[in-house]
């Protein structure tokens, strides 16, 4: 089969799916969780009003505002004008239509059930007098009172006692944070954020021919070699080796392609159209965030090129603490050399953005060891920030620009908008005999785009028999198809690890535009083995969009965090980020039939993430940041005495009282949850690979225990944690799972 390219002529708007056609709630909860979104995200005004709009507006004094105006010339570059910072003060969060919209489809699409009736159960307590006395010591519903008591409101749940009441707080002014962000038509125009890279070319990419079904009552059936289901990182080495080995590979995947014309997507549409369950998934408990790719290329697709071969300490783990030889022998490195050198991995066209620069050389001055990260950029140089939601220059060599055309030219065939519900098996011998998958397809609309009802789209049954089947779905669906097929292994969906991160957000005096240059870039790694057994933190900078960085950072009040927003260009953001000991679990939502996460970062692992987060501190202290703001509503920002900026006096460094005191009390608090907010980017080990059945899920050529024809390949199968961002791990590991599977079937065509 011969390549096809797609020509790019400039960037296109993504439209987003129908949303719902009613309301998550009553219409009585819904005007109350409309004013909890605007306490969050208030409508300020100054002077004084005896109007019944001081219910839902904050009024300020002429005074606070002339302050907040100074504040904002003397710390922002390029402060907005006064008729452009009162129309941004004004906005209110009810007011935007696109806020309504995203904050109904949320709730109804991607919220789990449980959840949205814990939430409708609250809001209904808060519109009535005995609930409203007991949530907030006030027997006056929520929505009747001035905004100003809603704060008061708020802060007593985060001080307060109760888990829930915290949990509540914590995620209220999240959800209103992020869809502000996603949808304010004023932030942008007073931030100077840019949400398309000023330099964007759009390239010319692969254009892929998706198999196409007419409508029908009963299941199309498509017949080939191996079926791999999923286009991922790990599924698309797979298809790469099956198809140049000459065998029939069918690849399919839940999501759509979208070309570079459409890259970098809105933070809105990104979310929805790239990402799992809209953008994320909250653990069960709320503590920690998991974000997951879910696109034509996964993970690949929208992750930040960092390639960080397995370290010597994981290999040794695995092959010696439990038995997978594999791993320290030089067949792994060869996997692992000949996975990077395909995407051009390497170190030698990086060129550190400011963010990156901060955390080299804040490094340097503290004697920790840092160094730059190995981009899958082939060999140029990529100084785009925004590739988490896409790359509109086809440079990250990702599974859509890369693997999956190989795989093309050598006869693959794709599949998009194909969930599979379950794998099939012929049990005629007595062994489960994997002969393939069976799901739904849902076709493109009539103009090839993905929004619109159903009833303009084509919903098919479709089988696809294989002589073998791959599951690459990752860590969150590849142990649901497992489960919905019938197997019944107690490891499935356990073993579970995230790489847990807290976050420090650093404001300089300099503009950094920090939505500019490569993402992750660097690393420092003085922290990475704290038990001496390969245990510990590593930090990172990190992505800087509005909704996935302001979104952290602490609210206390609508004026506060609006305040806070404006600073955007001037912040830089980091993760501590450990290799975690203490797994969770995936199970399937037994409503939704969706992916649900049982995990709470441990004590062990919290304390390791705790001393990246001083560590990073430490860092930003001593390049010169003048706040230091943490994820962790417990903790106040340190914010730097301008005393300490005077060139004349020696420098104390971190000895600086001020800055000790701050992290003497850091420690004294911690970093448990919810105070503390954790997110994972990383899911790795729930169809962990083992030598014998009792302990996993997979062996360790990847087919699955107790079957025949059926494998994972993908970061599930990881033994534990990987430690570094697990793309290279991952492709390297199925690279040798799909060589084993190409000979395993040119054995069975010689017979």
């Amino acid at each position: 089969m011969t390549s096809k390219v797609i020509e790019v002529v400039g960037h296109l708007p993504t439209l987003l799916p129908d949303g719902p056609e009613e309301s998550p709630f009553t219409e009585a909860n819904w005007i109350t969780l409309l004013a909890i979104m605007d306490t969050v995200i208030p409508s300020i005004a100054r002077g004084k009003s005896t109007s019944s709009i001081e219910l839902n507006q904050r009024t300020i004094s002429e005074e606070e505002y002339q302050t907040t105006a100074a504040h904002l010339k003397e710390t922002v570059v390029d402060p907005p004008n006064a008729k452009d910072l009162d129309e941004f003060l004004a906005e209110r969060a009810s007011d935007i239509p696109g806020f309504q919209q995203l904050l109904k489809r949320s709730l109804v699409f991607y919220a789990p059930q449980d959840a949205r009736k814990g939430l409708g159960f609250i809001l209904s307590a808060l519109n009535t007098r005995i609930g409203s006395r007991i949530l907030t010591g006030y027997t006056t519903p929520f929505h009747s009172q001035p905004i100003l008591i809603r704060e008061e409101i708020l802060e007593r749940w985060r001080l307060s006692y109760l888990a829930p009441l915290n949990v509540v707080y914590k995620q209220m002014t999240t959800i209103a944070k992020s869809l502000w962000l996603k949808t304010s038509p004023t932030f942008h125009k007073v931030s100077g954020y840019q949400p398309i890279p000023h330099h964007f070319k759009p390239k010319s990419s692969h254009e892929y021919d998706f198999l196409q079904f007419s409508p029908g009552e009963e299941p199309e059936v498509v017949e080939t070699d191996v079926v791999i289901v999923g286009s991922g990182c790990g599924g698309a080495v797979c298809a790469k080796n099956l198809a140049e080995a000459g065998h029939r590979v069918l690849v399919a995947d839940k999501a759509y392609h979208f070309p570079p014309s459409q890259l970098p997507m809105t933070e809105e549409a990104g979310g929805i159209h790239l990402y799992e369950n809209g953008g994320a998934i909250q653990s069960d408990d709320g503590s920690t965030v998991i974000v997951a790719g879910s696109s034509w290329g996964g993970g690949g697709t929208v992750n930040w090129s960092a390639s960080l071969q397995t370290q010597s300490f994981v290999r040794k783990e695995w092959a010696q603490d439990r038995g997978l030889t594999f791993f320290e022998t030089a067949e792994f490195q060869n996997c692992l050399d000949r996975v990077c050198d395909r995407m051009g991995a390497s170190t030698e066209h990086v060129r550190q953005n400011h963010g990156n620069r901060v955390l080299l050389e804040g490094s340097r001055k503290l004697g920790y060891h840092a160094k730059a990260v190995p981009q899958n950029t082939g060999g140029t140089e990529h100084y785009c920030g925004h590739c988490t939601m896409g790359c509109g220059s086809g440079q990250k060599q990702g599974p859509v620009v890369s693997w999956l055309p190989d795989a093309a030219k050598a006869g693959a065939e794709f599949i998009e908008g194909f969930t599979v519900d379950h794998v099939i098996f012929n049990e005629l011998s007595g062994i489960k005999k994997a002969v393939g998958v069976k799901g739904k397809w849902v076709s493109r609309n009539a103009s090839g785009g993905v929004e619109g009802p159903l009833s303009g789209r084509t919903v098919r049954e479709v089988i696809i028999r294989a002589k073998k089947v791959i599951i690459s779905c990752g860590s969150l669906w590849s142990p649901i198809v497992l489960l919905n097929s019938g197997l019944k292994n107690p490891h499935i969906g356990r073993n579970l690890y995230l790489h847990p991160v807290n976050t420090v957000n650093m404001v300089f005096k300099e503009d950094v535009r920090p939505w500019e240059g490569g993402i992750l870039t660097s690393v420092c790694t003085t922290f990475e083995n704290l038990d001496g057994l390969g245990h510990g933190a590593k930090l990172e900078a990190t992505v800087m969009l509005p909704s996935m960085s302001l979104v952290l950072r602490n609210w206390t009040n609508g004026l506060q965090y609006k305040t806070t927003a404006l600073k955007f260009r001037h912040t830089n953001g980091y993760i501590s980020i450990v290799r975690d000991r203490d797994p969770g679990r995936v199970y399937k939502d037994a409503v939704s039939g969706h992916p649900r996460v049982q995990y709470t970062p441990s004590v062990f692992d919290r304390g390791n993430v705790l001393e990246g987060v001083i560590a990073l501190a430490k860092i930003a202290y001593v390049e010169g940041a003048r706040e230091i703001h943490l994820v962790n509503s417990g903790v106040a920002p340190f914010i730097r005495d301008s005393a300490s900026e005077d060139h004349d006096s020696p420098n104390p460094g971190i000895t600086d009282p001020a800055f000790a005191a701050w992290v003497k009390d850091l420690k004294r608090i911690g970093n448990k949850p919810p105070m503390a907010g954790y997110a994972s980017a990383h899911q790795m080990g729930s169809n962990r690979m083992s030598v014998l059945p009792q302990d996993g899920v997979v062996d360790p050529e990847g087919r699955v225990w107790g079957t025949e024809g059926l494998y994972v390949a993908d970061a599930s199968v990881f033994p534990s944690a990987s430690g570094v961002n697990p793309m290279i791990t991952n492709m390297a590991i199925c690279d040798f799972i799909s060589r084993g599977v190409g000979k395993e079937l040119s054995g069975e065509k010689e017979s």
